[in-house]
């Protein structure tokens, strides 16, 4: 059933700007009235909330809520269309509002510039439908889990390299609906531990598949709000964008509605999509025990100058390590290493310093060795990020 009942009768010049909707059968003049009077919010204005904030816009939403508490980086815009190299620097809500409101000016924008927590997640309550292209685990659980608990449907996407998956969620419909509720829990049940997978930040993404994706979902918020088609409710789209290959996936009901409120991530890390078999939520808990001392730039750059007996033990993704490496580190990708079947590439009885892209993994990766044995480790502070920005050559290779 249509999600959103109609709204006031079209404008002459309503008609004549969405004349190509009215045509189709499905949607029509009664299905463009439900659009105007719809209440959508988009959860992110990064690679995926870009497109579909654009593509609502000119399907005539008429009230779209933004929550986004960043600010625009140059990093941004390679996939992240909404925001211009003007915009750098820039709230990534106001820069959205304004591209929005650009494509159509009668369109009420709701600017939530702020990090949804358990204290602020409540504020999808003011809506119909919820489309969520956060890049975060957290958040990803909240707002699922504050769908299940006031009832909204919510459009769901993710990317990462060159892969992708949408679905639709309604963990809890009205009743007598006829819709199966299912949730992102269903499809995940816990997220995986913080820094065990990596982040498009640290792994990459194809700035085009981020158009791709985010128009499907923008399709799917037109589809629930209008009742034409039929919606991804029970089936996850898994796309392979390098050999441009989509597989269906049934997806039922596993887990019964609960009034879920998802653990807050402190450090607000943003993380990957999906975690390694061998990097289990309930295998790396046991890891939290061990606290991991950290190293400088400054201080690891003078320990290898002075050509100290330490191994460098580099766990980021072979595409990562094209960004720039430590001469003569030791290069064990997190996952490989969590499995136990490279330990015996580290050299014995040497201090090790682990790294990674921005020190999450390389904690996580330090805290496993210390657990393996391993009796002097410690990981670089901040990663690769920090060693970039801090130093320019040490031992005289470039960096």
């Amino acid at each position: 059933p249509a999600l959103v009942e109609p709204g006031a009768p079209l404008s002459p010049a309503d008609l004549d700007r969405f004349a190509r909707h009215v045509l189709l059968p499905a949607l029509g003049e009664l299905g463009q009235r439900r659009l105007r009077n719809a209440r959508v919010c988009v959860v992110g204005a990064g690679g995926l909330g870009s497109p579909v904030l654009l593509y609502l816009a000119a399907a005539g939403v008429g009230t779209i809520g933004i929550v986004d508490s960043d600010t625009v980086e140059l990093s941004n815009l390679q996939r992240q269309t909404i925001h211009g190299t003007a915009d750098v620097g820039r709230s990534k809500v106001d820069s959205a509002a304004e591209a929005v409101a650009a494509i159509e000016p009668a369109i009420e924008v709701v600017a939530h510039p702020l990090r949804l927590t358990p204290g602020t997640v409540d504020l999808l309550n003011g809506y119909d439908l919820v489309v969520d292209g956060t890049d975060s685990f957290v958040t990803r659980y909240l707002v699922n889990d504050a769908c299940v608990r006031s009832g909204l449907p919510e459009v769901w996407g993710s990317v990462l390299r060159f892969d992708a998956q949408v679905s639709v969620f309604w963990g809890r419909p009205p009743a007598g609906s006829g819709v199966a509720p299912v949730q992102l829990r269903d499809l995940f049940p816990h997220p995986p531990e913080p820094g065990s997978v990596p982040s498009c930040a640290e792994a990459g993404v194809l700035g085009a598949l981020c158009g791709q994706v985010g128009a499907l979902m923008a399709t799917e918020a037109i589809k629930l709000i209008t009742g034409a088609g039929r919606p991804l409710l029970g089936r996850v789209l898994v796309l392979d964008g390098l050999a441009q290959r989509w597989n269906e996936i049934p997806l039922r009901r596993t887990v019964v509605a609960a009034d879920h409120m998802s653990t807050t991530d402190a450090a607000g890390e943003p993380h990957g999509h999906a975690a390694p078999e061998d990097a289990s939520p309930e295998r790396l808990r046991g890891l939290r025990q061990y606290d991991v001392p950290t190293v400088a730039a400054a201080t690891l750059a003078g320990l290898l100058l002075a050509d100290s007996p330490i191994t460098v033990l580099d766990v980021r993704e072979p595409a990562e390590l094209a960004t720039g490496v430590i001469h003569g580190a030791v290069s064990i990708p997190l996952g490989e290493l969590l499995s136990g079947r490279r330990l015996d590439a580290l050299p014995s009885l040497r201090p090790v310093v682990v790294v990674c892209h921005a020190g999450v993994r390389s904690e996580v990766a330090a805290r496993f060795l210390l657990r393996s044995g391993v009796p002097d480790v410690s990981h670089l502070a901040g990663g690769m990020l920090t060693w970039h920005g801090e130093l320019t050559a040490v031992d005289g290779t470039p960096r």
